[in-house]
């Protein structure tokens, strides 16, 4: 009779066996089709970083050698600094764009959705189209767009793209207004669950706006802030569609970033191998600097 409650629990585990097994099989198809799309092509690339081939060819197994030609090429170090001095200005004059404009559509009594859907309208537009037209705003003629402008306050005419000193700027004006849309509905919705009654008791004590947001809302926002900060890094890391249909990374490798420089070795010089090695070597830098991030923020998210 003793045995009875452990007989019991044994049948009562086999449903829950056959229902593991069951989701185990619907999981299947999508864990098939993430592995090909998803992992094999990481792996391939991994391989491919140690191979000489132009996919036409049997691949040549060269070992370390794409990777001491990548770290060789003097133009690596042009594209490392470009590729910083893009995430340097992002992070200045992007970043908290969005989370300003956010906080502002929080404060408002009416007109939210409108504004919210304003500032979503740039994500709507098809990228290439935008970045076409932003070129065409970026004419270096006087009666240009950005140039007619700057004429107004008395200023220019300027370069803009055809200027190794402005050309970078001149993108990161418009990554900023192209991208700035999707961080701030991801605000806004983080500022729909904060405490209400904090925002109430500030309200009644007499508390200015400024006063709010940076005793109230900054501080409950924290988490949020610097999870979107790390997506950002990373993300501007990865630069290659505005320069590579703006500039075409000039001039003067001004706006050469690694990205750009990765599919040069790909689809211009037929360097699979070098792509590939590089392509590695960014991926390891940002592990590396996520993971580092990560650790030195942790306390500042909880807190």
């Amino acid at each position: 009779m003793a045995r009875l409650p452990f007989a019991r629990a044994g049948r009562a585990a086999g449903p829950l066996r056959g229902d593991s097994m069951a989701a185990a099989l619907f999981a299947l198809p999508l864990l098939l089709v993430f592995g090909l799309f998803a992992w094999w092509p990481m792996v391939r690339g991994l391989i491919l970083s140690f191979q000489r081939t132009n996919f036409v060819q049997a691949a040549e197994w060269v070992g370390f050698d794409n990777f001491e030609r990548v770290l060789n090429d003097p133009l690596l170090w042009t594209a490392v600094g470009n590729t910083a001095w893009f995430v340097l200005l992002a992070l200045v004059v992007g970043f908290p764009v969005p989370l300003f404009l956010a906080i502002f559509i929080g404060e408002l009594k009416k007109g939210r959705v409108l504004f919210t859907m304003l500032a979503y309208l740039p994500v709507i537009l098809p990228p290439v189209v935008a970045i076409l037209l932003w070129r065409l705003f970026y004419s270096p003629e006087a009666d240009g767009l950005f140039n007619t402008v700057a004429g107004w306050v008395g200023l220019g005419p300027y370069g803009w793209l055809q200027d190794p000193g402005w050309a970078m700027p001149s993108i990161v004006l418009h990554v900023t207004w192209a991208q700035f849309g999707t961080a701030t509905v991801i605000y806004l919705a983080a500022l729909a669950s904060l405490r209400s009654e904090l925002y109430e008791a500030a309200e009644v004590d007499g508390a200015p706006v400024w006063r709010r947001v940076w005793h109230i809302t900054l501080p409950q926002l924290r988490g949020v802030v610097l999870i979107m900060l790390l997506l950002q890094i990373v993300g501007t890391f990865q630069l290659f569609t505005e320069p590579f249909l703006m500039t075409g990374g000039g001039p003067e490798n001004a706006t050469t970033t690694l990205l750009l420089l990765i599919y040069n070795y790909a689809f211009r010089s037929g360097d699979y191998g070098a792509a590939a090695a590089l392509s590695l070597l960014l991926a390891l830098a940002l592990s590396l600097l996520s993971a580092g991030y990560l650790r030195a923020t942790r306390s500042w998210s909880t807190t």
